[in-house]
């Protein structure tokens, strides 16, 4: 209870800072988010190196392998919330605010999530089953919407937003960082509101397959807290740092589909041992070299493809280019005989 007590003060402090600093809503620039995506990298690797240190191998290669993938994941969540921004049409300069406290409502769901799951889990040890059955059919579902290559241009406001917008009344217009003002007496909410709680519930759909992930990775709770925390806090600062590279990550939905379905099937597989059946479990040194590995191969094929397809778009552009001005010259020389 003391490490608990201790880990959520100082992250509660960690989010203070990290408000206090960016309390002033401004544009974001490159180098600022560049700095502070590096403080909360850094900060993760110390935290696991203390996990080494003053517990064992085992726990802190649980946190490393948890903290990658749902880093990993979160990226993948980015293309959302940019969409949701758009959306919204939310001002440049009030955007890392909208993320802050998005993140914030993020985290607190994700930890009832993980509250809920690790009572299940000691309970119910047959989860597995249904939490890698989950996976798998995950992973199946994103290499079907890869290869279907359509790529959602809209966002729809769910359920919970619409009768939230319906219930309170939203304002016309942004008016600063306020979330609340008076029009005509009345007390509703400003777009800069409807925006935060919709990044933060979007996130209950995202937690269906973090969370069940992560698990098949650990069944320490502490872990499975603190991983998501430390991927959940750099998500913002990420947003600026890589919302224009998104778009060149091409093959991020396969690499997560393979991390996914590999999580699966050792979920499946742990379920299996723990009902007596002798087969062979995945360790978690295994698990961290296969998901670092994919990440790597799909950045990197990623780029290589985007690379080859700007190409091709900028020689059709000059094909194009060239033939309006053959027209034209062949339209003058007509007029001109």
């Amino acid at each position: 209870m003391t490490l608990w007590v201790l880990t959520i003060l100082g992250l509660v402090a960690l989010i203070g800072a990290d408000f206090f600093i960016g309390r002033k809503p401004h544009d974001v620039s490159v180098k600022e988010a560049g700095i502070w995506t590096i403080v909360w990298v850094v900060l993760a690797v110390l935290f696991g190196v203390g996990l080494l240190v003053f517990g064992n191998s085992q726990a802190a290669g649980e946190f490393f392998a948890g903290y990658v993938t749902e880093k990993s994941l979160s990226v993948d969540n980015l293309f959302v919330f940019i969409l949701i921004m758009a959306k919204f049409s939310v001002p440049s300069h009030l955007q890392q605010r909208v993320l802050l406290v998005g993140v914030v409502i993020a985290l607190v769901l994700r930890t009832i999530f993980i509250v809920a799951g690790a009572a299940v889990i000691a309970n119910f040890s047959w989860v597995f089953y249904i939490f890698g059955a989950f996976l798998i059919y995950t992973a199946w579902k994103l290499i079907q919407e890869a290869r279907a290559d359509e790529e959602e241009e809209d966002w729809e406001e769910n359920r919970l937003l619409k009768s939230v917008e319906k219930k309170f009344g939203v304002a016309d217009k942004y008016h600063g960082t306020k979330l609340f003002i008076r029009v005509n007496g009345k007390r509703v909410l400003t777009p800069l509101m409807i925006v935060m709680i919709a990044i933060g519930t979007t996130d209950i759909l995202f937690a269906l397959d973090s969370i069940p992930a992560i698990f098949g990775l650990t069944q320490d709770p502490y872990i499975v807290f603190t991983a998501n925390a430390f991927a959940l806090m750099g998500l913002r600062q990420l947003y600026f740092l890589i919302g224009g590279l998104l778009k060149k990550l091409v093959h991020l939905s396969y690499g997560l589909s393979v991390i996914l379905g590999f999580i699966g099937v050792k979920l499946v597989l742990h379920a299996l041992h723990e009902s007596g059946v002798h087969v062979p479990e995945i360790s978690i040194g295994f698990s961290l070299a296969v998901i670092g590995g994919v990440l790597v191969i799909t950045t990197i094929t990623s780029l290589i493809a985007s690379k080859k397809q700007s190409e091709r778009a900028a020689a059709e552009s000059a094909a194009d280019t060239k033939g309006v001005e053959d027209a034209d010259g062949v339209e003058k020389d007509s007029v001109d005989a």
